[in-house]
């Protein structure tokens, strides 16, 4: 086993079966395989998966994969780090957003960067060692796979009845992201708190 086929704290391999993706230094995975995930597959294997949709709250209200989380700005996704997490219990998070081609992507970056700084003194320990990217993103999925959305059903972000949603959102997302690089000591709160699947 190569340090590539490792998790990234080099403790243990991957649980999920990964495929090569648009972003070379983040690991993906298929539809398929989330569909898997949400079906028991891996139950055996993981403890908990946290589903985290970048997606904007009328994109995520419009449709979303079963048991996800809405987290589009980047306190929410340091909220992610206040979470306990057990010794020995596998915790996974898959990232996604519309395609995962940018917010997913950059969220997955982000949390990464932080869980790094949050335990720079433990080096290489990390809160979430296990992270994907859900090759795709909700589009993909919902093609394959809608009867695992809650709703059946699939709002683009470039919807013509969410115009003003979007213009607001995106103006809200780059304020609310601004001077975040670094993780702050105070609490952060989500609109929507991560929960994620239980196995």
């Amino acid at each position: 086993m190569t340090s590539h086929d490792l998790i990234v704290d080099g403790s243990r391999g991957y649980t999920l079966p990964t495929i090569p993706g648009k972003h070379s230094d983040l690991k993906s995975i298929s539809a398929d395989t989330m569909a898997e995930v949400l079906n028991g597959v891996y139950s055996d294997r993981l403890h908990k998966v946290t589903i985290v949709d970048c997606r904007y709250p009328y994109e995520f209200e419009g449709g979303h994969i079963r048991g996800a989380v809405n987290m589009f700005t980047r306190d929410a996704v340091n909220s992610l780090l206040e979470t306990q997490t057990t010794a020995g219990k596998r915790h996974v998070l898959i990232f996604h957003c519309e395609f995962s081609s940018e917010r997913g992507p950059r969220m997955y970056r982000h949390l990464r960067s932080q869980d790094r700084a949050l335990n720079q003194d433990h080096y290489p320990k990390l809160n979430f060692p296990e992270v994907y990217l859900l090759h795709g993103g909700y589009k993909a999925f919902y093609e394959s796979h809608g009867d695992l959305c809650d709703p059946d059903s699939y709002t683009p972000m470039l919807h013509l009845d969410h115009c003003a949603d979007l213009r607001h959102f995106r103006v809200k997302s780059k304020t609310w992201t601004a001077g975040s690089e670094k993780v702050s000591s105070r609490r952060h709160r989500s609109r929507i708190f991560p929960s994620g699947l239980d196995f």
